[in-house]
């Protein structure tokens, strides 16, 4: 795996960035640093599935830390690993940051699947839905519950374009593709379909899983 910045200063490079944004003197860097080995290993084990030539260097899996999207990955990675080794407050603080810096909302207690794809986030809001693999998220993205706290479930290899909104009790299988603007609400969804439209007038139409090679290997 290489790195725009060695491995060995990540840690002082984001605890910088959470002491300047939330200055109350907590400590930060020793629960990045314990978690980093776990997140690198997360970020190579998703990043090396992607195709895009911006997350390759010398055919090798590449981690700029200069890519937003690069970087919202990691973030994300970054709280949620710590969130689970118990170190809520840093992990409240890099989701925090996240938003700050990408406008990228992902809770650090949700769970994004082992592979999945960024592609300039600013404005996507993801909720506690159930996630599969090769997920695909473009920018503008919100996904949320109904009134009755109902998520959405994803089958693997789901593209979300821009402004897509996905409500409540939705069920997709694998392979689905979501339109840029459309607006789904509890309606189950087979494998292979692209949809399009505003609820409660979406259309459901055949796809190809052709779409998924433009992203993943």
């Amino acid at each position: 795996m290489q790195f725009s910045l060695d491995k060995e200063k990540l840690p002082t490079y984001v605890a910088s960035q959470l002491n300047l944004f939330f200055p109350d003197g907590g400590l930060v860097l020793d629960g990045i640093s314990r978690a980093l080995p776990e997140v690198l290993a997360k970020i190579e084990a998703s990043f090396k599935h992607i195709k895009s030539r911006y997350y390759r260097k010398n055919d090798d899996v590449f981690l700029n830390h200069l890519n937003t999207d690069h970087y919202a990955s990691f973030l994300y990675l970054l709280s949620n690993t710590i969130y689970h080794q118990g170190n809520e407050v840093v992990a409240e603080k890099l989701f925090a940051l996240n938003k700050a810096l990408h406008g990228f909302d992902a809770f650090y207690a949700i769970e994004l699947p082992e592979v999945f794809l960024l592609v300039h986030p600013v404005g996507t809001v993801l909720g506690n839905a159930s996630y599969s693999n090769k997920l695909v998220v473009y920018q503008n993205v919100t996904i949320g519950s109904d009134i009755n706290g109902v998520y959405p479930k994803f089958g693997c290899g789901v593209v979300l374009y821009s402004g897509v909104t996905v409500i409540g009790n939705v069920n997709t299988g694998d392979n689905v593709v979501f339109g840029a603007n459309s607006f789904t609400k509890g309606k189950d969804i087979s494998g292979s379909s692209v949809v399009v439209g505003q609820y409660p007038q979406e259309i459901i139409k055949n796809g190809s899983p052709e779409v998924f090679s433009h992203y993943f290997a």
